[in-house]
């Protein structure tokens, strides 16, 4: 274990954040707790420079946790097309109603309140009280936990319960009582622009004199990967099928699952015929089909090649009804709907 006591550690990262910390992110400009909060999720798993502009234009879409309550889903999933891991929207569309409904429309102060909130735990709600109210809570993101398991010398992959109670004690321990949301902005700055995955500059970092890992030249080994395993892959079809007008067929996908509560295309199995689909599915035969440009995605846990097929059909399809979780439109009209990357790559490659 490193020399450095708590105190020390939690003082030199104060010192480094006043000096090279960032404080000009546009949810630090007005940091209440619910623009932090829309700002944490964001950043889950994605990077600032991906984060500013969707979160600008949340915010100015919905200002506030009314206009949020209030607005549909498609329109809260519209705004966050691209970013992935869409659970966090719908999440947050959930929490924006249950904080409307239960706490009148006022954003918790009370970290088991926060923690109670669809989408949020604890590293979350204690970087949300400490940024935007100065609560003392301890945070511990994937920056924090490199860190602190770099400084500290924690072995072993931060997701086994053993692993992750240890650094949430360090957590503990190096938290301020005074200053806590600067010193958790800095150690998630420090993780962020220093103490990198994969080149840390170890010589800028503040507590790099007494860091374990420098120190025995670990810096890659810690914190431990987590244990490889195969991509798998898979294969589906998509399908285009667009009326004389020039709409296509939009499905709704489940709640849950991937891409859930988003639209989406037509999706048969790999071996399954298109022409079967359009008879079962719309009533008639398509006139043409066309093999479109296929289009691979890859996900957290398998990689997905998808297979493009456009049906073109010879009349309008009256069988397809609103409340059957589908619609009919034009794709640049889609454009405004909750659509997954892919699928919106897709209908910008059809209209090229």
């Amino acid at each position: 274990m490193t020399d450095l006591t708590p105190e020390s550690f939690a003082s030199a990262v104060l010192d480094w954040y006043a000096a090279f910390g960032r404080k000009d992110l546009p949810w630090q400009r007005e940091p209440t707790p619910y623009r932090v909060w829309v700002s944490e999720i964001m950043l889950q798993q994605t990077q600032v420079a991906v984060v500013i502009p969707y979160f600008e234009r949340f915010m100015e879409r919905f200002p506030d946790i009314g206009a949020l309550a209030n607005a549909p889903v498609d329109a809260v999933l519209a705004l966050w097309s691209g970013l992935g891991y869409y659970a966090r929207a719908r999440n947050l569309h959930k929490a924006a109603q249950h904080i409307r409904d239960r706490h009148q429309g006022r954003f918790p102060t009370d970290i088991d309140q926060v923690v109670d909130l669809p989408g949020i735990g604890r590293s979350t709600a204690g970087a949300i009280l400490s940024l935007s109210l100065g609560q003392r809570h301890p945070i511990l993101d994937g920056n924090v936990k490199r860190v602190l398991a770099r400084c500290y010398g924690i072995e072993g992959w931060p997701g086994r319960s053993q692993v992750l109670g240890a650094l949430w004690t360090l957590a503990e321990r190096c938290t301020p009582d005074n200053d806590a949301g600067p010193y958790n902005q800095g150690m998630m700055d420090l993780g962020a622009t220093l103490c990198t995955r994969a080149r840390p500059e170890c010589e800028r970092c503040p507590v790099a004199r007494h860091c374990i890992a420098k120190a025995q030249n670990r810096q890659r080994q810690l914190p431990a990967p987590r244990p490889a395993k195969d991509i798998p892959k898979r294969t589906t079809q998509m399908l285009i099928a667009m009326n004389p007008a020039g709409e296509i067929l939009l499905e709704r996908r489940p709640p849950t699952g991937i891409w859930g509560g988003l639209w989406s295309l037509p999706e048969i199995p790999e071996n399954a015929d298109p022409n079967d689909w359009s008879l079962t599915r719309l009533g008639r035969r398509p006139v043409q089909l066309e093999i479109r440009p296929s289009c691979r995605h890859t996900f957290s846990h398998y990689r997905l090649d998808i297979q493009v097929r456009l049906i073109r059909l010879a009349e309008p399809i009256d069988r397809i009804a609103e409340d059957d979780g589908a619609c009919w439109t034009t794709p640049s009209e889609a454009q405004r709907l909750g659509l997954p990357a892919p699928i919106k790559r897709i209908l910008n490659e059809l209209s090229a």
